[in-house]
Protein backbone atom coordinates (compact mmCIF):
# COMPACT_ATOMS: atom_id res chain seq x y z
CA UNK A 1 0.00 0.00 0.00
CA UNK A 2 1.48 3.41 -1.10
CA UNK A 3 0.19 5.93 0.99
CA UNK A 4 1.17 8.58 -1.38
CA UNK A 5 -1.37 7.34 -4.26
CA UNK A 6 -4.24 7.17 -1.85
CA UNK A 7 -6.82 9.94 -2.17
CA UNK A 8 -9.36 8.49 0.39
CA UNK A 9 -9.98 6.79 3.59
CA UNK A 10 -13.05 4.81 4.32
CA UNK A 11 -13.56 3.41 7.82
CA UNK A 12 -16.07 1.42 8.78
CA UNK A 13 -16.16 1.25 12.82
CA UNK A 14 -14.81 4.84 12.85
CA UNK A 15 -15.34 5.75 16.21
CA UNK A 16 -13.32 3.44 18.04
CA UNK A 17 -10.57 4.57 20.10
CA UNK A 18 -8.08 2.60 18.15
CA UNK A 19 -9.99 3.80 15.08
CA UNK A 20 -10.08 6.79 15.46
CA UNK A 21 -6.43 7.96 15.89
CA UNK A 22 -6.12 6.38 12.83
CA UNK A 23 -9.20 8.94 10.78
CA UNK A 24 -6.99 11.47 12.38
CA UNK A 25 -4.04 10.27 10.88
CA UNK A 26 -5.37 10.29 7.35
CA UNK A 27 -6.55 13.87 7.80
CA UNK A 28 -3.72 14.82 9.25
CA UNK A 29 -2.17 14.11 5.58
CA UNK A 30 -4.88 15.80 3.34
CA UNK A 31 -6.40 12.77 2.66
CA UNK A 32 -10.23 12.34 1.97
CA UNK A 33 -11.69 10.36 5.21
CA UNK A 34 -15.83 9.26 5.61
CA UNK A 35 -16.65 6.59 7.53
CA UNK A 36 -19.61 4.45 9.24
CA UNK A 37 -20.27 4.00 13.06
CA UNK A 38 -22.95 2.18 14.55
CA UNK A 39 -23.97 4.86 17.00
CA UNK A 40 -22.96 8.57 17.51
CA UNK A 41 -20.78 9.59 20.43
CA UNK A 42 -18.36 12.75 21.31
CA UNK A 43 -15.70 10.95 19.75
CA UNK A 44 -17.51 10.68 16.34
CA UNK A 45 -18.74 14.21 16.59
CA UNK A 46 -15.29 15.47 17.10
CA UNK A 47 -13.93 13.67 14.21
CA UNK A 48 -16.56 15.40 11.85
CA UNK A 49 -16.02 18.67 13.14
CA UNK A 50 -12.11 17.76 12.09
CA UNK A 51 -13.19 16.74 8.85
CA UNK A 52 -14.32 13.37 8.50
CA UNK A 53 -17.44 12.23 6.88
CA UNK A 54 -19.03 10.18 9.09
CA UNK A 55 -22.97 8.58 8.83
CA UNK A 56 -24.52 6.01 11.01
CA UNK A 57 -26.65 3.86 8.78
CA UNK A 58 -25.55 0.59 7.47
CA UNK A 59 -26.38 1.74 3.79
CA UNK A 60 -23.90 1.14 0.65
CA UNK A 61 -26.07 4.54 -0.30
CA UNK A 62 -24.99 6.58 2.28
CA UNK A 63 -21.28 6.08 1.33
CA UNK A 64 -19.95 9.55 -0.50
CA UNK A 65 -18.76 9.54 -4.10
CA UNK A 66 -15.34 10.72 -2.95
CA UNK A 67 -14.77 6.94 -1.69
CA UNK A 68 -16.24 4.45 -4.49
CA UNK A 69 -13.01 4.16 -6.81
CA UNK A 70 -11.26 1.18 -5.87
CA UNK A 71 -7.70 2.64 -7.03
CA UNK A 72 -7.25 5.27 -4.89
CA UNK A 73 -9.23 4.49 -1.78
CA UNK A 74 -7.85 2.29 1.26
CA UNK A 75 -10.74 0.48 3.15
CA UNK A 76 -9.96 0.46 7.14
CA UNK A 77 -12.14 -1.85 8.89
CA UNK A 78 -12.25 -2.93 12.89
CA UNK A 79 -12.66 -6.91 13.58
CA UNK A 80 -15.72 -5.66 15.95
CA UNK A 81 -17.80 -5.35 12.87
CA UNK A 82 -19.71 -8.51 11.39
CA UNK A 83 -18.37 -10.34 8.22
CA UNK A 84 -22.16 -9.30 6.73
CA UNK A 85 -21.85 -5.97 7.38
CA UNK A 86 -23.41 -4.19 4.00
CA UNK A 87 -21.10 -1.64 3.36
CA UNK A 88 -18.18 -4.47 3.88
CA UNK A 89 -19.34 -6.57 1.52
CA UNK A 90 -20.01 -3.87 -1.22
CA UNK A 91 -16.46 -2.88 -1.13
CA UNK A 92 -15.08 -6.71 -0.86
CA UNK A 93 -17.84 -7.41 -3.73
CA UNK A 94 -16.34 -4.20 -5.86
CA UNK A 95 -12.30 -5.37 -5.32
CA UNK A 96 -11.39 -2.44 -3.16
CA UNK A 97 -8.15 -2.32 -1.13
CA UNK A 98 -9.64 -3.80 2.42
CA UNK A 99 -6.85 -3.62 5.37
CA UNK A 100 -7.58 -4.21 9.11
CA UNK A 101 -6.63 -1.27 11.93
CA UNK A 102 -4.03 -3.67 13.07
CA UNK A 103 -2.39 -3.78 9.32
CA UNK A 104 -2.30 -0.37 8.96
CA UNK A 105 -0.41 0.45 11.96
CA UNK A 106 2.18 -2.59 10.72
CA UNK A 107 2.81 -0.88 7.82
CA UNK A 108 3.83 1.98 10.23
CA UNK A 109 6.14 -0.45 12.39
CA UNK A 110 7.96 -0.52 8.67
CA UNK A 111 8.89 2.71 8.01
CA UNK A 112 9.32 3.93 11.45
CA UNK A 113 10.49 2.60 14.58
CA UNK A 114 8.23 1.22 16.39
CA UNK A 115 7.81 1.33 20.29
CA UNK A 116 5.10 -1.00 21.26
CA UNK A 117 3.23 -1.99 24.59
CA UNK A 118 1.22 -5.12 24.59
CA UNK A 119 -0.24 -7.18 27.22
CA UNK A 120 -3.68 -8.07 29.20
CA UNK A 121 -3.81 -4.73 30.57
CA UNK A 122 -1.66 -1.71 31.46
CA UNK A 123 -1.15 -1.29 27.36
CA UNK A 124 -2.85 2.22 27.53
CA UNK A 125 -1.43 3.89 30.21
CA UNK A 126 1.89 2.69 29.39
CA UNK A 127 2.16 3.55 25.93
CA UNK A 128 0.28 6.96 26.93
CA UNK A 129 2.99 7.81 29.38
CA UNK A 130 6.09 6.29 27.01
CA UNK A 131 4.31 8.59 24.92
CA UNK A 132 4.52 11.52 26.98
CA UNK A 133 8.04 11.76 27.99
CA UNK A 134 9.19 11.39 24.43
CA UNK A 135 6.61 13.99 23.31
CA UNK A 136 8.18 16.51 25.99
CA UNK A 137 11.79 15.34 25.39
CA UNK A 138 14.00 16.55 22.78
CA UNK A 139 13.51 13.19 20.76
CA UNK A 140 9.72 13.74 20.11
CA UNK A 141 7.43 10.89 18.42
CA UNK A 142 4.01 10.09 16.79
CA UNK A 143 1.86 7.98 18.97
CA UNK A 144 -1.58 6.36 17.85
CA UNK A 145 -3.37 5.63 21.32
CA UNK A 146 -5.68 3.55 22.98
CA UNK A 147 -7.48 6.28 25.03
CA UNK A 148 -7.78 9.82 24.97
CA UNK A 149 -4.33 11.53 26.50
CA UNK A 150 -5.42 13.92 29.72
CA UNK A 151 -2.31 16.06 28.75
CA UNK A 152 -3.17 16.64 25.17
CA UNK A 153 -7.19 15.86 24.75
CA UNK A 154 -6.51 12.83 22.26
CA UNK A 155 -5.07 9.92 21.05
CA UNK A 156 -2.76 10.73 18.29
CA UNK A 157 0.40 12.69 18.70
CA UNK A 158 2.41 13.55 15.14
CA UNK A 159 6.10 14.40 15.13
CA UNK A 160 7.53 15.84 11.94
CA UNK A 161 11.16 15.26 13.24
CA UNK A 162 10.76 12.03 15.14
CA UNK A 163 11.02 8.43 13.15
CA UNK A 164 9.72 6.52 16.46
CA UNK A 165 5.85 5.61 17.01
CA UNK A 166 4.29 4.48 19.73
CA UNK A 167 1.29 2.01 19.23
CA UNK A 168 -0.66 -0.10 21.09
CA UNK A 169 -0.32 -3.66 20.48
CA UNK A 170 -3.40 -5.42 20.58
CA UNK A 171 -3.84 -9.40 21.10
CA UNK A 172 -7.39 -8.97 20.27
CA UNK A 173 -7.89 -11.33 17.28
CA UNK A 174 -4.05 -11.37 17.02
CA UNK A 175 -4.03 -7.88 15.36
CA UNK A 176 -0.55 -7.50 16.76
CA UNK A 177 1.11 -10.07 14.91
CA UNK A 178 0.86 -7.60 12.06
CA UNK A 179 3.35 -5.34 13.86
CA UNK A 180 7.13 -5.16 13.67
CA UNK A 181 8.48 -3.89 16.67
CA UNK A 182 11.63 -1.89 17.28
CA UNK A 183 11.18 -2.19 21.10
CA UNK A 184 7.85 -3.59 23.18
CA UNK A 185 7.14 -3.88 26.03
CA UNK A 186 4.62 -7.10 27.62
CA UNK A 187 3.10 -5.98 30.77
CA UNK A 188 0.89 -8.69 31.09
CA UNK A 189 -0.27 -12.45 29.93
CA UNK A 190 -3.16 -13.32 31.59
CA UNK A 191 -5.72 -15.47 30.08
CA UNK A 192 -8.69 -12.88 27.78
CA UNK A 193 -10.26 -13.26 24.87
CA UNK A 194 -10.83 -16.69 24.91
CA UNK A 195 -13.40 -16.67 22.75
CA UNK A 196 -10.93 -15.60 19.77
CA UNK A 197 -7.82 -18.55 21.47
CA UNK A 198 -9.86 -20.94 22.56
CA UNK A 199 -7.21 -21.90 25.68
CA UNK A 200 -4.88 -20.52 28.07
CA UNK A 201 -1.96 -21.81 25.97
CA UNK A 202 -3.29 -20.75 22.97
CA UNK A 203 -2.99 -17.32 24.21
CA UNK A 204 0.24 -17.69 25.47
CA UNK A 205 1.72 -19.04 21.89
CA UNK A 206 0.66 -15.71 20.50
CA UNK A 207 2.60 -13.66 22.52
CA UNK A 208 5.31 -15.99 21.91
CA UNK A 209 4.74 -15.63 18.71
CA UNK A 210 4.92 -11.69 18.57
CA UNK A 211 8.22 -11.49 20.39
CA UNK A 212 9.83 -13.32 17.13
CA UNK A 213 8.40 -10.44 15.53
CA UNK A 214 10.63 -8.09 17.34
CA UNK A 215 13.25 -6.42 14.67
CA UNK A 216 17.01 -7.95 15.20
CA UNK A 217 18.55 -4.61 16.25
CA UNK A 218 15.36 -4.36 18.59
CA UNK A 219 14.38 -4.92 22.07
CA UNK A 220 11.97 -6.92 24.35
CA UNK A 221 11.11 -5.43 28.01
CA UNK A 222 8.80 -8.13 29.71
CA UNK A 223 7.36 -8.06 33.12
CA UNK A 224 9.12 -10.66 35.66
CA UNK A 225 7.46 -13.80 36.04
CA UNK A 226 5.44 -13.95 33.25
CA UNK A 227 4.13 -17.84 31.96
CA UNK A 228 5.17 -17.29 28.41
CA UNK A 229 8.84 -17.82 26.71
CA UNK A 230 9.70 -15.14 24.49
CA UNK A 231 11.18 -16.43 21.05
CA UNK A 232 13.42 -13.44 19.77
CA UNK A 233 15.74 -13.28 16.83
CA UNK A 234 18.89 -13.18 16.89
CA UNK A 235 20.30 -9.42 18.39
CA UNK A 236 17.29 -8.35 20.42
CA UNK A 237 18.15 -7.18 23.18
CA UNK A 238 15.82 -8.42 26.27
CA UNK A 239 15.26 -7.05 29.49
CA UNK A 240 12.90 -7.35 32.76
CA UNK A 241 11.34 -5.15 34.84
CA UNK A 242 8.85 -4.82 38.00
CA UNK A 243 7.86 -2.78 40.72
CA UNK A 244 10.82 -4.38 43.14
CA UNK A 245 13.06 -6.27 40.79
CA UNK A 246 14.63 -6.86 37.20
CA UNK A 247 16.63 -4.98 35.02
CA UNK A 248 14.57 -1.94 35.50
CA UNK A 249 12.74 -1.46 38.77
CA UNK A 250 11.81 0.93 41.73
CA UNK A 251 13.41 1.59 45.06
CA UNK A 252 12.57 3.77 47.82
CA UNK A 253 9.14 4.02 47.53
CA UNK A 254 7.60 7.04 49.27
CA UNK A 255 3.19 7.12 49.29
CA UNK A 256 1.80 9.88 51.28
CA UNK A 257 0.19 12.77 51.41
CA UNK A 258 -1.33 12.53 48.52
CA UNK A 259 2.24 11.66 46.17
CA UNK A 260 3.77 8.55 45.66
CA UNK A 261 8.13 8.97 44.92
CA UNK A 262 10.38 6.75 44.13
CA UNK A 263 13.84 6.34 42.53
CA UNK A 264 14.51 4.23 39.33
CA UNK A 265 16.83 1.75 39.08
CA UNK A 266 18.19 1.13 35.25
CA UNK A 267 20.84 -0.47 33.56
CA UNK A 268 20.60 2.51 31.02
CA UNK A 269 20.94 4.67 34.23
CA UNK A 270 19.13 5.14 37.49
CA UNK A 271 17.04 8.37 38.11
CA UNK A 272 16.30 9.26 41.69
CA UNK A 273 13.10 11.15 42.92
CA UNK A 274 10.95 10.08 40.44
CA UNK A 275 7.41 11.44 40.83
CA UNK A 276 4.27 10.08 39.93
CA UNK A 277 1.99 12.94 37.89
CA UNK A 278 -0.98 10.55 38.54
CA UNK A 279 0.16 9.03 41.94
CA UNK A 280 -1.43 6.02 41.62
CA UNK A 281 0.28 2.20 43.28
CA UNK A 282 -0.07 0.43 39.76
CA UNK A 283 1.15 3.30 37.87
CA UNK A 284 4.95 3.05 39.51
CA UNK A 285 4.80 -0.22 37.24
CA UNK A 286 3.50 1.43 34.72
CA UNK A 287 5.76 4.33 34.92
CA UNK A 288 8.89 1.98 35.33
CA UNK A 289 7.96 0.41 31.38
CA UNK A 290 7.43 3.83 29.82
CA UNK A 291 10.45 4.90 31.50
CA UNK A 292 12.80 2.42 29.77
CA UNK A 293 10.91 2.76 26.15
CA UNK A 294 12.00 6.41 26.88
CA UNK A 295 15.70 5.50 27.51
CA UNK A 296 15.92 3.17 24.97
CA UNK A 297 14.43 5.71 22.46
CA UNK A 298 17.10 8.63 23.76
CA UNK A 299 15.55 11.02 25.69
CA UNK A 300 17.84 12.42 29.19
CA UNK A 301 16.88 11.63 32.44
CA UNK A 302 16.00 15.21 33.42
CA UNK A 303 13.45 15.26 30.48
CA UNK A 304 12.04 12.25 31.85
CA UNK A 305 11.75 12.98 35.16
CA UNK A 306 9.89 16.74 34.50
CA UNK A 307 7.60 14.73 32.04
CA UNK A 308 6.78 11.80 34.90
CA UNK A 309 5.72 14.45 37.31
CA UNK A 310 3.47 15.95 34.54
CA UNK A 311 1.68 13.36 33.33
CA UNK A 312 -2.01 13.85 33.76
CA UNK A 313 -2.92 10.22 32.94
CA UNK A 314 -5.81 8.81 30.62
CA UNK A 315 -9.45 9.22 30.03
CA UNK A 316 -11.10 6.20 31.77
CA UNK A 317 -7.94 4.84 33.36
CA UNK A 318 -8.33 5.72 36.92
CA UNK A 319 -9.91 8.99 36.09
CA UNK A 320 -10.79 11.62 39.17
CA UNK A 321 -13.72 13.26 38.10
CA UNK A 322 -14.04 14.42 42.19
CA UNK A 323 -11.27 14.32 44.41
CA UNK A 324 -12.02 15.94 48.28
CA UNK A 325 -11.67 15.32 51.90
CA UNK A 326 -15.08 13.70 51.99
CA UNK A 327 -15.41 12.04 48.43
CA UNK A 328 -13.41 10.84 45.78
CA UNK A 329 -15.53 9.65 42.54
CA UNK A 330 -13.54 7.87 39.52
CA UNK A 331 -13.94 6.11 36.32
CA UNK A 332 -11.54 3.08 35.26
CA UNK A 333 -11.61 1.09 32.10
CA UNK A 334 -10.91 -1.96 33.87
CA UNK A 335 -12.54 -5.20 32.04
CA UNK A 336 -10.17 -8.03 33.56
CA UNK A 337 -10.54 -10.05 36.49
CA UNK A 338 -6.64 -8.76 37.23
CA UNK A 339 -7.02 -5.16 36.13
CA UNK A 340 -10.13 -4.75 38.29
CA UNK A 341 -7.88 -6.17 41.66
CA UNK A 342 -5.35 -3.72 40.14
CA UNK A 343 -7.68 -0.53 40.95
CA UNK A 344 -9.46 -1.72 44.07
CA UNK A 345 -5.77 -2.27 45.40
CA UNK A 346 -4.23 1.26 44.53
CA UNK A 347 -7.37 2.90 45.44
CA UNK A 348 -7.41 0.74 49.15
CA UNK A 349 -3.87 1.92 49.52
CA UNK A 350 -4.46 5.49 48.51
CA UNK A 351 -7.96 5.62 50.85
CA UNK A 352 -6.84 3.32 54.12
CA UNK A 353 -9.81 4.34 55.76
CA UNK A 354 -12.67 4.95 53.23
CA UNK A 355 -16.02 2.51 52.20
CA UNK A 356 -14.90 1.98 48.82
CA UNK A 357 -17.78 1.24 46.61
CA UNK A 358 -17.95 0.51 42.69
CA UNK A 359 -20.39 -0.13 40.29
CA UNK A 360 -19.24 -2.24 38.03
CA UNK A 361 -20.62 -3.51 34.46
CA UNK A 362 -19.33 -6.68 33.22
CA UNK A 363 -18.15 -6.60 29.35
CA UNK A 364 -18.91 -9.79 26.94
CA UNK A 365 -21.02 -12.41 27.67
CA UNK A 366 -18.04 -14.50 26.81
CA UNK A 367 -15.06 -13.38 29.42
CA UNK A 368 -18.01 -13.29 32.23
CA UNK A 369 -18.76 -16.92 31.69
CA UNK A 370 -14.66 -17.96 31.28
CA UNK A 371 -13.84 -15.97 34.56
CA UNK A 372 -16.92 -14.91 36.81
CA UNK A 373 -15.31 -16.61 39.82
CA UNK A 374 -12.26 -14.19 39.49
CA UNK A 375 -13.95 -11.30 38.77
CA UNK A 376 -15.93 -12.17 41.88
CA UNK A 377 -12.56 -12.43 43.74
CA UNK A 378 -11.24 -9.51 42.70
CA UNK A 379 -14.56 -7.65 43.38
CA UNK A 380 -14.75 -9.05 46.79
CA UNK A 381 -11.79 -6.65 47.89
CA UNK A 382 -14.63 -4.31 47.66
CA UNK A 383 -16.44 -2.40 50.57
CA UNK A 384 -19.57 -2.51 48.12
CA UNK A 385 -20.27 -3.48 44.60
CA UNK A 386 -23.31 -2.88 42.37
CA UNK A 387 -23.28 -5.23 39.45
CA UNK A 388 -24.62 -4.35 36.29
CA UNK A 389 -26.16 -6.29 33.14
CA UNK A 390 -23.84 -7.51 31.26
CA UNK A 391 -22.56 -5.19 28.15
CA UNK A 392 -22.98 -7.38 24.94
CA UNK A 393 -20.68 -5.31 22.46
CA UNK A 394 -20.22 -7.81 19.56
CA UNK A 395 -21.72 -11.01 21.06
CA UNK A 396 -25.17 -12.55 21.87
CA UNK A 397 -26.41 -13.49 24.53
CA UNK A 398 -25.32 -17.01 26.03
CA UNK A 399 -27.96 -18.84 27.86
CA UNK A 400 -27.69 -18.87 31.50
CA UNK A 401 -24.66 -16.53 31.73
CA UNK A 402 -26.04 -13.00 33.08
CA UNK A 403 -24.38 -10.97 36.22
CA UNK A 404 -26.08 -13.16 38.97
CA UNK A 405 -23.01 -15.81 38.35
CA UNK A 406 -20.57 -13.56 39.58
CA UNK A 407 -22.78 -12.27 42.33
CA UNK A 408 -23.42 -15.46 43.64
CA UNK A 409 -19.30 -15.86 44.32
CA UNK A 410 -18.89 -12.36 45.86
CA UNK A 411 -18.28 -12.34 49.40
CA UNK A 412 -21.37 -13.20 51.57
CA UNK A 413 -20.67 -10.97 54.02
CA UNK A 414 -20.33 -7.63 51.71
CA UNK A 415 -22.97 -5.13 50.37
CA UNK A 416 -23.85 -6.02 46.93
CA UNK A 417 -26.81 -5.08 44.56
CA UNK A 418 -27.83 -6.38 40.80
CA UNK A 419 -29.13 -3.52 39.55
CA UNK A 420 -30.21 -2.34 35.64
CA UNK A 421 -28.85 0.68 33.74
CA UNK A 422 -32.18 2.46 34.36
CA UNK A 423 -32.21 1.83 38.42
CA UNK A 424 -28.46 3.04 38.63
CA UNK A 425 -29.06 6.72 39.81
CA UNK A 426 -31.97 6.96 41.92
CA UNK A 427 -29.88 3.53 43.82
CA UNK A 428 -26.81 5.80 43.98
CA UNK A 429 -28.57 8.98 45.33
CA UNK A 430 -29.79 6.92 48.53
CA UNK A 431 -26.23 5.46 49.07
CA UNK A 432 -23.83 7.04 51.29
CA UNK A 433 -20.66 7.10 49.53
CA UNK A 434 -17.27 7.79 50.46
CA UNK A 435 -15.03 6.25 47.57
CA UNK A 436 -16.99 5.42 44.30
CA UNK A 437 -15.60 4.33 41.36
CA UNK A 438 -17.20 2.82 37.86
CA UNK A 439 -15.55 -0.33 36.33
CA UNK A 440 -15.85 -1.61 32.85
CA UNK A 441 -15.53 -1.30 29.07
CA UNK A 442 -19.11 -0.89 27.88
CA UNK A 443 -21.06 2.20 28.17
CA UNK A 444 -21.34 2.73 31.87
CA UNK A 445 -18.99 5.61 31.07
CA UNK A 446 -21.73 7.67 28.95
CA UNK A 447 -23.59 7.79 33.12
CA UNK A 448 -20.21 9.56 34.59
CA UNK A 449 -21.47 12.70 33.39
CA UNK A 450 -24.65 12.37 35.27
CA UNK A 451 -23.20 10.93 38.66
CA UNK A 452 -20.53 13.65 38.60
CA UNK A 453 -23.89 16.21 38.30
CA UNK A 454 -25.68 14.27 41.65
CA UNK A 455 -22.17 14.22 43.71
CA UNK A 456 -20.29 17.15 42.63
CA UNK A 457 -22.17 19.56 45.63
CA UNK A 458 -22.30 16.64 48.33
Amino acid sequence: MNINILKAVYFIGAGGIGMSALVRYFLSKGKKVGGYDRTPSELTEKLIAEGAAIHYEENVSAIPEDFLDPETTLIVYTPAIPATHKEFVYFQEKGFNIQKRAQVLGMLTRTERGLCVAGTHGKTTTSTMAAHLLHQSHIGCNAFLGGISKNYGTNLLLSDKSDFVVIEADEFDRSFHWLTPYATVITATDPDHLDIYGTEEAYLESFRKYTSLIRPDGFLIIHKGLAMQPDVQPGVTTYTYSIEEGDFHATNIRIGGGEIQFDYISPLGNICDIRLGVPVYVNIENGIAAMALAQIAGATAEEIKTAMASFGGVDRRFDFKIKNDHLAFLSDYAHHPEEIRKSITSLKALYPDRKITAVFQPHLYTRTRDFYKEFAESLSLLDEVILLDIYPARELPIPGVTSRLIYDNLRPDMEKTLCTKEELLDLLKKKHLEVLVTLGAGDIDNFVPQIYEMLKDR
